[in-house]
């Protein structure tokens, strides 16, 4: 078993498509869209007998609060692994990257794996493992909502194949009724929704509302430069479409969407509080989803929700003070199912870390985490 630099993108992402979990932000395409953003990809790849095994997407981020490697929703393991073989991978490329974080001085690595919350597919790579410690923060969404468009759930298959296409009929039927009923009304209202044809331009659209959107909500939003390498990097690709919804003439919501490796998801979106009665993102997110199915997606990724229990049979926010509270009735809505990941873990290389830790504490507190 080998550890080396990648060279080549087509095994890269073909490898990425053949596991039953295939995160965008791991795919050779995003390590170029943090490469513009002055984030600096490295990319890992295992070998055993000339097959990649496993792969490894790691960004150097140059934060103030310390230098760190992140490492967003990854590694990616094979899925034909014995228990065995993926914790001697997982080692395998924690002693690789812990050389190359403290080469670059780096004070900690930050790790987010695509890994259910739920044996075995954790026990399988030994998570948590040895000397990590749960980060303050998570790096991202680890309450995921996703809606299968097969009648085989790709991330909760038992048995091989994806099943047959859902038709929109059945998935239709699966809104909840006030949201289907917001979906019918936007269309009565004259909602349109469109797929831009040169989303380079029309991303302009997106951050004028999304700007409006951060200065309500206060969060502290990607940057413009990482919105615009996003959408160029993926639409040259065939992969983003941006969507707009206009209402009387005006640009209202606007979103960003990644299709990839058979799954679509919903990253970005953003709305005029202006027109907040107009019910343009529903029908927004229904086209979208339409448009998954008809492209034969398996998947549509709602992406983060706040935490909550299925216990009544409908998703109920057990944290309603968790920031995304506010979106998770939104997005529930649609229906579909919840995939709890892994907490996000550290592992410090040097004294440094300590003064990191105790002030993300602090806003992890703020923001209400």
């Amino acid at each position: 078993m080998t550890i080396q630099e990648a060279k080549n993108q087509q095994e890269w992402d073909a490898f990425i498509g053949r596991q039953q979990f295939r995160p965008f932000l791991q795919s050779w395409t995003m390590g170029e869209v943090y490469r513009d953003t002055d984030q600096e990809p490295i990319r890992l790849e295992v070998r055993d007998e000339g097959n990649i095994v496993a792969i490894c997407q790691a960004i150097f981020v140059p934060a103030k609060r310390g230098r760190h490697l992140s490492i967003p929703y990854g590694p990616v393991l094979s899925s034909k692994q014995t228990a065995e073989s993926s914790k001697q991978i997982m080692e395998k490329l924690l002693a690789e990257l812990m050389h190359i974080a403290r080469e670059h001085g780096c004070s900690f690595i930050r790790m987010s794996p695509f890994l259910p919350a739920v044996a075995p597919q954790g026990a399988k790579v030994g998570w948590p493992p040895t000397g990590s410690k749960p980060s303050p923060l998570h790096l991202l969404a680890e309450y995921l909502w996703y809606l299968p468009l097969h009648t085989i759930d790709p991330w909760q298959q038992r048995t091989e194949g994806s099943g047959q296409p859902r038709t929109e009929e059945e998935l239709l039927a699966g809104l909840r009724k006030t949201t289907r009923n917001l979906v019918r009304r936007a269309e009565r209202d004259g909602v349109t929704i469109g797929a831009s044809p040169d989303p380079n331009r029309d991303v302009e659209h997106f951050l004028a509302l999304h700007e409006e959107t951060r200065r309500r909500h206060g969060f502290t939003p990607y940057t413009d430069a990482f919105f615009r390498a996003q959408v160029r990097r993926f639409a040259e690709r065939g992969e983003c479409t941006l969507y707009l919804a206009h209402f009387q003439g005006e640009v209202a919501a606007a979103s960003i969407h990644v299709h990839a490796f058979g799954e679509t998801s919903y990253h970005h979106g953003a709305s005029t509080h202006r027109l907040s009665r107009v019910p343009t993102s529903y029908l927004l997110q229904w086209t979208a989803i339409c448009d998954a199915l008809k492209r034969g997606d398996g998947i549509y990724n709602f992406w983060g929700i706040a935490p909550v229990t299925l216990e009544t049979g409908s998703p109920t926010v057990t944290d309603h003070q968790h920031p995304f509270s506010g979106v998770t009735l939104f997005k529930t809505g649609f229906g579909g199912t919840l995939l709890p990941l892994v907490h996000c873990m550290d592992f410090p290389l040097s004294a440094r870390y300590h003064g990191t830790r105790a002030f993300e504490l602090l806003r992890r507190w703020r923001r209400g985490f």
